[in-house]
This record gives C-alpha cells, sequence and structure tokens, in this order.
C-alpha cells in the first residue's frame, strides 16, 4: 500500500493550482481540458484538486467543502520546507490568509498556518529533527 493522492474540491481548479505554482514552485502536472482536475508535481505524494461539480458526479449526496468560511474545513495539507519563514512569506504574497505566523514548537519543528485562497488550510513546517 502506498499513499498516492491528496484531491481537494474545489470551486476553482486552475485558480489552486495557480496558488501553489506561484507561491511554491510546483509544476503543474496535469489539468484537464475540462478544467475539472489537475495535478501538481509535490513530491512522492501528488497534491491534485478537483472541480466541485466532479465531486458531486462521483458522490452526489454531498460534501462538506473547503471554503472561505470562518472556520477552515478540519483537514490540512502539509508542506515541509528548510526555509519556513519564507515560504511563509510567499504564501501570503500570493494570496494566502495567516492563521500563524511561524513559531518554533517545543520538539524543535518551525510550524506556520495559512489559508490558501480557496479555503484549505495549510501547515508550513521544517523537517522534524532527528
Amino acid at each position: 500500500m502506498k499513499f498516492a493522492y491528496t484531491i481537494v474540491y474545489v470551486a476553482d481548479v486552475a485558480s489552486s493550482l495557480a496558488f501553489f505554482e506561484e507561491a511554491f514552485g510546483f509544476s503543474r502536472r496535469l489539468l484537464t481540458p475540462e478544467g475539472d482536475y489537475g495535478e501538481l508535481d509535490s513530491g512522492d505524494t501528488t497534491l491534485s484538486f478537483a472541480s466541485k461539480a466532479l465531486a458531486l458526479s462521483n458522490h452526489p449526496e454531498g460534501f462538506r467543502f473547503a471554503d472561505d468560511g470562518a472556520l477552515p474545513l478540519g483537514v490540512e495539507i502539509a508542506l515541509a520546507t528548510d526555509d519556513v519563514a519564507a515560504a511563509h512569506q510567499a504564501a501570503l504574497a500570493a494570496g494566502a490568509r495567516e492563521l500563524a505566523a511561524p513559531q518554533l514548537k517545543p520538539w524543535g519543528q518551525t510550524v506556520s498556518f495559512l489559508r490558501c485562497p480557496d479555503g484549505m488550510l495549510l501547515e508550513l513546517c521544517s523537517p522534524l529533527p532527528h
């Protein structure tokens, strides 16, 4: 068994891809001609986005979608970097909203939290110390 994908259902797939390209330098692997599904080259696990319409076509009973409401959905995407402060600033410049500035945690990891323009909760963190 291997963890292959995280797929986030969003209002605008191309915009979500563009945020991660601009903020973190990921490259786009795929955007369907319909614009309803896209993937980023993001390491061993693929970060993907699908439109809400595509999500509902697979599960018509519905979902609780990530959006720009007051509280984020209780799931986060975490990206590891050696320079959390620089990545945090890049995310802000690309349109993210700050939830918590970078801070050193007691276990030695630097962590920050943001909301992506599509409403998704994003953690930026340094690698765990050995």
